[in-house]
């Protein structure tokens, strides 16, 4: 009988991570069908109906080899947490999951175990890197475990240099915005501390920082969603044997995209509609993710400079409802900040909507430019598509994607590398215009570089592609 390996794969709350560990998860048995993989879900409100739309749409797939488990509801921490760090809630959170996993990994190893028509046994875990507590899990059941990378290297980087910035300098303190540049392995700039995320400002979230790299040391191997040629400096200095390999297993991209809301399946098609309307590469795309939403001055800001900029544009603008805990910036947007005459001025050569189908838009021949919030997923998916980017980043490691593109890999047109902005600090229409037009010249060096970077990205998941290779390594280690 052929043997057969049982993978047990833990994401974060939220549908950014889950679709990224899903995406590896079906590459994974596309390439050797001994594998077979279960995911456990975690239910975190607000996120729970994008989880479940999301879970619904990828379970009605083909992908037997892939089970779901749905993990009940835990109680959630104190919510004076989540008002100091919302990475400290989320990890607090998971770790209350710890029971709960604990019942489900013994479940399935005892199943393996006892059934001798099958031969399956479960050979590790996979676990989000917010999720290193569960560590302790594959511990108690003699299991090796892997941390899965949902972003660049340059987080790891970070998380690596925290936990000897801890330990072996003895600084046990957070970051000050007066600090001098950091030099982070992985790094081949000095790194401004402004682009640090922003939880290493206060004790409970640099604590929390600390805690997670610190566990990054324990695992046998770290799995990133990168490709080598994207980050060869990082991935150089990482082969040295220090710590535990790297493989990279990107560039990973839900080329479907995430499900349709259901009111929005009229404008998507309006949306796309207009898009086949235009000329090729003639257009910029400005989309900022789930969280991104603006103050009414900030929306002012925009519509002047894409006015000023004179070139089409398709303008995601999301709604934020006031008071919503989960909410990063927690201001509401309304259509009459936009600056007088502007939607008349633009009639024709813009579009505004609120969800957009980003991965679809991305591919459309009208896109030329996308200004971004930076989120790693959204990077790859433009990378994938040849789209340069504007940097833009609002939180969390947003600002280190930001930086590592703009400085290390010169793929990316700055506007802003951090998020001061949440100071009351404007991005001025003329800023955005500047980078809306640099980012849209046709013939310029880093639309070349990000063309070539794609054809390399797709290249690298092919076989004989370094990302091929370095998964069949991965696979390897489970038979």
């Amino acid at each position: 009988m052929k043997r057969r390996a049982e993978l047990i794969f833990i994401p974060s709350p939220g549908l950014t991570h889950l679709v990224s560990i899903l995406e590896f998860a079906k590459l994974l048995i596309d390439r050797d069908d001994r594998i077979s993989i279960t995911v456990l879900v975690m239910k975190l409100p607000p996120f729970t109906s994008s989880v479940d739309a999301y879970t619904k749409s990828f379970t009605s797939s083909s992908h037997s080899s892939i089970q779901l488990i749905d993990l009940p509801q835990v109680d959630l921490p104190s919510p004076d947490l989540l008002k100091l760090s919302f990475e400290s809630y989320l990890t607090q959170y998971i770790e209350n999951n710890m029971p709960q996993v604990r019942n489900v990994v013994t479940d399935l190893v005892s199943t393996h175990s006892d059934d001798e028509s099958d031969s399956a046994r479960v050979t590790g875990l996979v676990l989000d890197f917010f999720c290193v507590s569960m560590i302790d899990v594959a511990n108690d059941f003699g299991l090796p475990s892997y941390i899965f990378l949902t972003t660049s290297t340059g987080f790891m980087s970070l998380m690596l240099y925290l936990s000897t910035r801890h330990e072996h300098d003895q600084i046990l303190t957070e970051f000050k915005p007066s600090d001098s540049d950091l030099s982070i392995p992985g790094f081949a700039n000095p790194v401004p501390v402004s682009v640090l995320i922003s939880g290493l400002f206060n004790k409970v979230g640099y604590t929390n920082f600390v805690k997670i790299g610190q566990r990054f040391r324990d695992v046998n191997g770290i799995l990133v969603n990168t490709f080598a040629e994207l980050e060869p400096y990082a991935i150089n200095i990482f082969s040295s044997g220090l710590n535990p390999p790297v493989y990279t297993v990107g560039p990973l991209v839900d080329l479907k995209g995430q499900p349709i809301p259901d009111p929005d399946v009229a404008k998507r098609q309006d949306i796309l509609k207009w898009l086949d309307d235009q000329p090729e590469s003639s257009v910029v795309f400005l989309c900022f993710g789930s969280g991104g939403s603006f103050s009414p001055a900030q929306v002012k800001e925009i519509a002047t400079g894409l006015e000023q900029s004179e070139h089409r544009f398709l303008w995601s603008l999301r709604v934020s409802p006031p008071n919503n805990e989960f909410s990063v910036m927690n201001q509401s947007t309304n259509h009459d900040d936009f600056p007088e005459g502007f939607l008349e001025k633009t009639r024709g050569r813009g579009m505004i909507c609120g969800w957009a189908p980003q991965v679809e838009v991305l591919a459309h021949k009208a896109i030329g430019g996308f200004v971004s919030h930076c989120g790693w997923n959204s990077i790859l998916e433009s990378l994938w598509y040849g789209v340069p980017i504007v940097t833009w980043p609002l939180y969390a490691e947003q600002q280190l994607n930001a930086f590592r593109m703009v400085k290390e890999l010169g793929l990316a047109v700055e506007l802003r590398l951090d998020s001061r902005m949440n100071n009351g600090d404007l991005v001025t229409a003329d800023e955005i215009s500047r980078a809306v037009g640099s980012v849209m010249v046709t013939d310029s060096e880093i639309r070349t570089k990000v063309k070539e970077i794609s054809e390399i990205g797709r290249k690298s998941l092919m076989d004989g592609g370094s990302s091929f290779i370095s998964m069949g390594q991965f696979i390897d280690l489970n038979f």
